[in-house]
C-alpha cells in the first residue's frame, strides 16, 4: 500500500480536529465532577464529605478497569489504518466483555464500602453516607466502562465530535437530576446523596444508550453488536495483555496524588484547602494534555497500521508541540495571576481567605513546574500507547512515582521543612522522571520502520 507523506501543516490539522473535541469532552467531564461538588456542597458539607468517600472509592475501581477500555485506541487506531474493520470489530467488543466481566466482580465491593471504610479508620457516619452512596452508584460501574470502551473506539475512528456531544448531554442530564433528587425540587422526593447517587447511575445509563445508538446508526459496518455473545479468545487476550498495565499505571498515578493529599492533611487544614483548590485548577489544566494524549495514541496507532514511520513521527513532533503550547500558557497564567485563580475558589467573607491564598499561590508557583512535568509523562504514555508499548511504561511510572516521587515529597515537605511547596516539588521530580524515561523510550523505539511491540 502506497502511503501518501503528510505535511506539518496537514498533521497539525489533523490533531486539532481531532483533538480538540476530545479536549472539550475531558473538560465536560470535570464539569460533571465539579457540578456534584458543588450541587452536594450547597446541600450539606458533612453529605459532601461522605460522598467524596464514596466517590473516592467508585473513582479508584472505575480508573483500574478503565485501562481496558483505553487499550482499545491503539488497536482500533491500528486496525483502522489498515483498513481491517474485522478487528476493529473484535477488540472492542472483546473489551465490552472484560470491563462487564470486571464491573460484575468489583460491583461487590463497592457495597461493602462503609465496613472497609471504617477499617481504615474513618467516621461511622461518615462511612454510611458514602455507603448509601455506593448502594446507587455501584451499579452504574459497567455501564460508565462500556462507555469508556463505545467512546475510545469512537475516537480510534476519528469521531470525537459525537463523544464530546454525548458528554455535553452528560452534563446537562447530571446537573438536572441532582437539582431535582438531591433538593427534591420539580415535585420529586429530596434524597441528598442517594439523589447525587440515582443521578450518576442515570448519567451513565443514558450516556451508554447515545453511544450505542449512534454506533449502531453510524458505523454499521463495523457490526459492533452484531453475535454479541460469541467468544472470540485471541482477542481477548489481546486487549487484556495491553488494557491491565494501563490500569495499573494510572492507578500508581492517582495513589501518587491522594498520597499527596494526605501529606498536605498532616501539614494543617488550610494547607490542604490550598492544595485541594491548586489541584482543581491544575487538573482543569492537565486535561488540555489528556485530550492531546489521547490524539497522540491515535495518530500514532493509525501511522503503524499503514507502515508509516514518518508520519508516525511528524504526528508525534506536531501533538507534542501543541502540548508545548499549552504548558507555556499554563505557566504564564499560574505565575501571573495566582490569587486571582485561588480566589475564585474562596469565600470573601471567610477569615482565612488570605492565608489560602497565600498558600496556594506558593503551591501555583510549584505547579507550573508539576504541569511541565505532568504534559510530558501523560504525552509520552499516549504516545507509547500507540505502540502498544505499556508494560515497561507501568515499570517506569511504579519506580518514578513510588520509588522517586513520594520519598521526595515526604523529604522535601518534612525532613527539609519545606512544606506544602516541597511535597509538590516532590511530584512534579516523579513525574519529570516517568516524562523522561518514557519520552526516551518512545523516540528510541519508533527509530527506523514503524514500530511493531514485542
Amino acid at each position: 500500500m502506497t502511503v501518501q507523506r503528510q505535511t506539518y501543516a496537514q498533521h497539525a490539522r489533523a490533531v486539532l480536529t481531532l483533538g480538540l473535541p476530545l479536549v472539550g469532552s475531558h473538560l465536560a467531564q470535570v464539569g460533571i465532577n465539579l457540578t456534584d461538588t458543588i450541587m452536594l456542597g450547597w446541600y450539606d458539607l458533612e453529605v459532601l464529605a461522605g460522598q467524596v468517600l464514596g466517590g473516592m472509592i467508585f473513582f479508584i475501581t472505575f480508573i483500574a478497569g478503565s485501562g481496558f477500555a483505553w487499550a482499545i485506541t491503539p488497536l482500533v487506531a491500528e486496525a483502522e489504518g489498515r483498513g481491517d474493520t474485522t478487528q476493529a470489530r473484535r477488540v472492542t467488543r472483546m473489551s465490552l466483555w472484560i470491563v462487564i466481566g470486571y464491573a460484575v466482580a468489583l460491583v461487590p465491593v463497592m457495597l461493602s464500602a462503609p465496613a472497609i471504610l471504617r477499617l481504615a479508620g474513618q467516621e461511622a457516619h461518615l462511612a454510611d453516607i458514602a455507603g448509601q452512596y455506593l448502594s446507587i452508584a455501584g451499579w452504574s460501574l459497567a455501564p460508565a466502562l462500556a462507555v469508556m470502551v463505545l467512546k475510545s473506539h469512537l475516537s480510534a475512528l476519528e469521531r470525537a465530535n459525537v463523544v464530546l456531544w454525548v458528554t455535553l448531554a452528560a452534563v446537562a442530564v447530571n446537573a438536572l437530576g441532582n437539582y431535582a433528587l438531591i433538593f427534591g425540587h420539580w415535585g420529586m422526593p429530596e434524597l441528598g446523596v442517594r439523589g447525587s447517587a440515582i443521578s450518576t447511575l442515570l448519567v451513565h445509563v443514558v450516556s451508554l444508550l447515545l453511544l450505542m445508538a449512534y454506533v449502531r446508526r453510524a458505523t454499521p459496518e463495523h457490526q459492533l453488536f452484531r453475535r454479541f455473545w460469541r467468544a472470540d479468545p485471541e482477542a481477548l487476550g489481546t486487549v487484556f495483555r495491553l488494557g491491565w498495565p494501563i490500569g495499573l499505571t494510572t492507578l500508581a498515578e492517582v495513589g501518587l496524588f491522594a498520597s499527596a493529599s494526605l501529606m498536605m492533611g498532616w501539614i494543617g487544614p488550610l494547607d490542604l484547602a490550598a492544595h485541594g483548590i491548586a489541584i482543581q485548577i491544575a487538573s482543569m489544566a492537565f486535561v488540555v494534555h489528556v485530550g492531546l494524549s489521547n490524539t497522540a495514541t491515535i495518530r500514532v496507532g493509525r501511522a503503524v497500521g499503514r507502515n508509516d514511520p514518518e508520519g508516525l513521527k511528524r504526528g508525534a513532533h506536531v501533538v507534542l508541540a501543541l502540548s508545548a503550547v499549552a504548558v507555556a500558557v499554563t505557566v504564564l497564567l499560574f505565575l501571573l495571576l495566582p490569587e486571582t485563580l485561588i480566589g475564585l475558589f474562596t469565600d470573601p467573607a471567610d477569615p482565612d481567605r488570605d492565608a489560602v491564598i497565600a498558600i496556594g499561590v506558593q503551591l501555583l508557583a510549584a505547579a507550573a513546574l508539576f504541569q511541565a512535568a505532568d504534559a510530558a509523562q501523560v504525552m509520552a504514555l499516549g504516545l507509547l500507547r500507540g505502540i502498544r508499548d505499556t508494560k515497561v511504561p507501568m515499570i517506569f511510572a511504579g519506580i518514578s512515582y513510588w520509588v522517586l516521587g513520594m520519598p521526595a515529597s515526604y523529604l522535601l515537605g518534612f525532613v527539609l521543612g519545606w512544606g506544602g511547596v516541597g511535597i509538590w516539588l516532590g511530584l512534579a521530580l516523579g513525574l519529570g522522571a516517568a516524562g523522561a524515561t518514557m519520552m526516551t523510550r518512545f523516540w528510541t523505539r519508533s527509530l527506523g520502520t514503524a514500530p511493531v511491540p514485542a
